[in-house]
């Protein structure tokens, strides 16, 4: 049996501007519309559908595996926006890159605050 992710929904205050930063962020197409929605369809035909909710947001982790050329791209376009990024999960360790198992990845923030990150290697893929 074959299962594979074909989307999530992803909490957020404004869709649209939630939606457009991962898209731009990424180097993705523009998000869209589909019902009451906005998609990301990222390169494994999954797609992550921004919903305007009410009330709190609670934090959730995305992790996305790219390029070491494409994390040069995506890491270059969040210090340009000036965004904070750290080296771990729990954001003790500001302005900092990681090298787990011997790749790159780092955290930042979208703005409904869920934690983004980008990572070279899988974890636990060794190196």
């Amino acid at each position: 049996m074959t299962v594979k992710l074909n989307h999530t929904i992803i909490a957020a205050r404004d869709k649209k501007e939630s939606a457009t930063f991962l898209a731009e962020i990424l180097g993705l197409p523009a998000p869209v519309p589909f019902m009451h929605f906005l998609a990301v369809r990222v390169d494994n035909d999954v797609t992550l559908d921004f919903m305007d909710v009410p009330g709190e947001i609670h934090s959730q982790h995305y992790a996305f595996l790219v390029s070491e050329a494409e994390f040069d791209e995506i890491f270059g376009r969040i210090r340009a926006r000036g965004l904070p990024y750290w080296a771990d999960p729990r954001s003790t360790r500001p302005g900092e890159i990681n090298h787990n198992d011997g790749g790159r990845g780092v955290y930042f923030p979208d703005p409904a605050g869920h934690h983004l990150e980008i990572i070279t290697r899988p974890y636990g893929s060794g190196g």
